[in-house]
């Protein structure tokens, strides 16, 4: 339980408050204007707390606090504590897909065009993001035409330098010939310059651009010219009206359409640029913890624009004006201003203690500056407070209106998106109520059927796999609040074990995952990594009574008996075995909780022989001439071209490999050696 602490330890200033549950996991972050005041309102009759505040406090069993100069430094750290613990309590913005990108790798040398999705480097320029890939491919099939740059992998480029022969894009003139130099480094650089101006909604000058050049050909009689750059003209005409022009002016701005239940919101996001629509994105969003619609508003800003796709534009525009909307505008000048604050730690720890810790300080003068991004360290102990400067001139020339529209363009627009986001609801509505409702009847159902003393929100399930013996592994695989959680998946490759034992397997594979986790319940909670920090609520294992057996010696030998529940399901009859029962459990055929252990089951199995595959393949593959010094897959290659096959190799004469005068004398004892030694 919860046990207030004294009002006079907790400082009446800006930060960022942290609630922990009895294994040390940060449940839930928030910020405040005053810590003191902020923390003053939890501790209260949880009858007078909000449902979900109430489940919040009755899961904590600590509660700690960073201290920081102001609002908006407070939070930026909010934010990076949530980026770093990702709390249950905590209002999450989650993709409901992996939308596509139009990415201009600018930084190589010969810059080309792709869809991409997933993360974003730096080299690269990114446009969208769009509902459906078929989108970006027909606007860029259209501008080739006028932007002829390359689109091939990095492979196909060197592969046609190489030939000297280009492509069909490059006969069809889709493509300018970069690879064999058909265009200079200049010219090609132009070019991918108007493209990502275009794409930026700068289309004006290329379209001025374009009729000229129409105009002068036909003119000098080059009709055949004119004609090509006609259809370049019709084609940038085509992709501009795919651009929908929202606004008057040509103004840059992007657009947040939001409608909401209790339990989750969907949120629409167009860009806007130079007064056209060239991307969008949607979001859903997991309201875990009670907020309003204002200070839904200011999550979403704050988690959008923490890492947002197309920067963060002069003007946005949203339903509802923000909580601390200057606090949050502030911080969105900051962000746009693209200058990263510095980090200042109040008290400097000792040398040792920086060592321990793994947090490099730069020397010089106190007070000490740690790099961007190392405030998460620090975070991690009270002690230390985290303070974040900004250059006030940086932020002067980036300032950043959120508007709510009474009327006018900007008003329509806001509507549109969100019935955009209206729509998108009503779909995930529909999926939600049958996939939520499964789930909580399902663990519901589980906890009746196991007699579990807690609904199990977390469940680890393990299974072996080997063929005859080798290449033994086991897998372990996690499902959270009924859903699996693939980054919580482990893999193991059995040490101990060389024949076929299934138990024993079992054993070592269980002995190292809960010896970890004492391990890690041992060290301080700002030590902890998150890898096995945290016990399952059901620990499953895949087999009958052996393998039931097996789990519960080890969890007496490591005494967590009284701690983890645990059970096996066996794949014959689908019957769970439970300690303590002669007879096993038989869990309904029509159960949704035995659909949830099959499922889990089923999972931890494909885990387990996927990496068997993977392992057998890679020992499969290798050959009597890897790991050879001096024997790179070049010359590799060349020995066994030179001497007729590998069976070849294997035969030579140690004076036949040292008449390779390209093979040096020593490479060609260790081979010699290598293939007439024990090990092949």
């Amino acid at each position: 339980m919860l046990q207030r602490p004294p009002a006079g330890t907790i400082p009446d200033a800006p930060g960022s408050y942290q609630f922990r549950d009895r294994d040390g996991r940060v449940i839930y972050v928030g910020k405040a204007k005053s810590i003191r005041s902020r923390l003053s309102n939890y501790f209260q009759n949880p009858a007078n707390l909000l449902p979900r505040t109430a489940q919040m406090m009755a899961s904590a069993e600590s509660v700690e606090w960073i201290q920081v100069r102001n609002d908006v430094e407070a939070l930026m750290l909010e934010y990076s504590l949530i980026k770093q613990y990702k709390p249950r309590f905590n209002v999450r913005l989650r993709d409901d897909k992996s939308y596509p990108f139009l990415a201009v790798t600018v930084s190589d040398e010969w810059p080309r065009a792709m869809v991409r999705r997933g993360t974003k480097d730096k080299g690269s320029r990114y446009f969208g993001p769009f509902a459906h890939a078929y989108a970006i491919r027909e606007t860029l099939d259209s501008l080739l035409r006028t932007f002829p740059i390359r689109t091939c992998s990095d492979g196909k480029f060197r592969t046609h330098e190489r030939q000297g022969r280009p492509c069909l894009l490059y006969h069809i003139e889709k493509c300018s010939g970069p690879c064999i130099k058909a265009v200079d480094h200049g010219p090609y650089l132009g070019l991918v310059g108007e493209l990502t101006a275009f794409l930026e909604g700068d289309t004006d000058p290329i379209v001025r651009r374009l009729e000229a050049e129409m105009t002068t050909s036909a003119e000098a009689l080059e009709f055949e010219r004119a004609a090509r750059i006609r259809d370049r003209l019709t084609a940038v005409r085509k992709a501009i009206e795919k651009q929908q022009m929202v606004t008057e002016r040509e103004e840059d701005l992007d657009c947040f359409g939001l409608v909401e239940d209790e339990l989750e919101a969907a949120v629409q996001v167009f860009y806007v640029r130079r007064g056209r629509v060239v991307g969008r994105k949607g979001f859903i969003l997991d309201k875990v913890e009670d907020v309003d619609r204002r200070q839904l508003v200011a999550q979403i800003l704050e988690q959008h624009y923490a890492d947002a796709p197309l920067g963060v534009p002069p003007l946005i525009v949203v339903p509802e004006t923000a909580e601390d909307a200057e606090v949050v505008g502030e911080w969105l000048a900051v962000q746009r201003s693209g200058v990263a604050p510095a980090i200042e730690i109040s008290e400097v720890p000792s040398d040792n203690e920086a060592a321990r810790l793994g947090v490099p300080i730069s020397s010089g003068p106190a007070p000490r500056r740690s790099a961007v991004g190392e405030a998460e360290w620090w975070a991690a102990n009270s002690r230390y407070r985290v303070e974040r400067s900004v250059n006030p001139s940086a932020r002067a020339g980036a300032r950043v209106e959120v508007r709510v529209p009474a009327r006018g363009e900007k008003k329509a627009l806001l509507e549109m998106v969100t019935r955009n986001a209206k729509e998108e609801f009503t779909r995930h509505r529909l999926k939600r109520a049958s996939d939520h409702n499964a789930r909580a009847r399902a663990l519901t159902a589980l906890q009746d059927a196991l007699d579990l003393p807690e609904s199990p929100l977390r469940i680890e399930c393990y299974d072996m796999s080997h063929l005859q013996g080798t290449d033994y592994v086991g897998s372990m695989v996690v499902m959270e609040d009924g859903m699996p959680r693939p980054s919580e998946y482990r893999r193991f490759k059995v040490k101990t074990v060389d024949q076929n034992d299934d138990f024993a397997s079992m054993g070592e594979v269980l002995t190292r995952r809960l010896t970890a986790y004492l391990i890690e319940r041992g060290k301080p909670i700002e030590e902890r990594k998150r890898r096995f920090a945290y016990p399952p609520q059901l620990l499953l294992v895949d087999g009958g009574k052996g393998q039931l057996s097996v789990a519960m010696r080890v969890l007496e030998e490591l005494g967590l008996e009284e701690e983890i529940p645990v059970a096996s399901l066996a794949k014959q009859f689908e019957e769970v075995y439970l300690p303590g029962r002669a007879s096993p459990v038989r869990i309904p055929r029509t159960s949704e909780a035995l659909y949830l252990l099959q499922q889990i089951r089923d999972e931890a199995h494909r885990f387990a022989i996927t990496y068997h595959r993977q392992l057998r393949a890679r020992r499969m593959t290798t050959s009597v001439l890897d790991n050879i010094q001096g024997l790179g897959p070049a010359r590799r290659k060349r020995l066994v071209k030179a001497m007729g096959g590998l069976p070849a190799v294997k035969s030579a004469s140690l004076e036949s490999l040292r008449a390779l005068t390209w093979l040096p004398d020593s490479v060609a004892d260790a081979v010699y050696a290598k293939v007439h030694g024990p090990s092949s």
